[in-house]
């Protein structure tokens, strides 16, 4: 048996524990009964950001964009279908720099779009630029 790993629901927040074998069997959580991977990003906010990065054990790219950007509004679509191709080994975020602009100061994003990927918590890589679903996954797949 594998070891269990630790995911936050999209839905309510609550922390799960999985055996590792069971995330592609469309694990549902123990607390709302809803899927644990939609196949789309998460919207993050600064009350969410951190359990979501420091309580998942899958890695967790978050894309840092804005509603006035053409360019993070292009790629919106792109990264959501990344989502789909990588779910469940990660999971893809997103957060609103107008709406959190602490959080963007806080990881000193100075274009957007900027995706970071985080893994055990910490920031293991970050790329800028508006990307397609297949140039996404296979940057985070090459940093993984």
């Amino acid at each position: 048996m594998s070891a269990a790993l630790h995911l936050v629901c999209p839905h309510c927040s609550a922390v799960n524990r999985l055996p590792e074998e069971r995330l592609a069997q469309g694990p549902k959580c123990g607390k709302c009964h809803q899927a644990l991977f939609t196949g789309h990003p998460i919207a993050l906010t600064s009350a969410s950001f951190h359990t979501y990065v420091d309580r998942n054990d899958i890695p967790l790219v978050v894309d840092f964009w804005a509603p006035w950007c053409g360019p993070c509004l292009a790629m919106a679509p792109q990264y959501a279908q990344a989502a789909g191709l990588l779910e469940p080994r990660v999971r893809l975020a997103k957060i609103d720099t107008q709406s959190e602009p602490q959080l963007g100061a806080q990881f000193a994003i100075r274009s957007i779009p900027t995706m970071v990927l985080f893994k055990g918590g910490r920031e293991v890589a970050r790329q800028s630029g508006a990307l397609g679903a297949a140039d996404i996954v296979r940057w985070v797949q090459s940093r993984l």
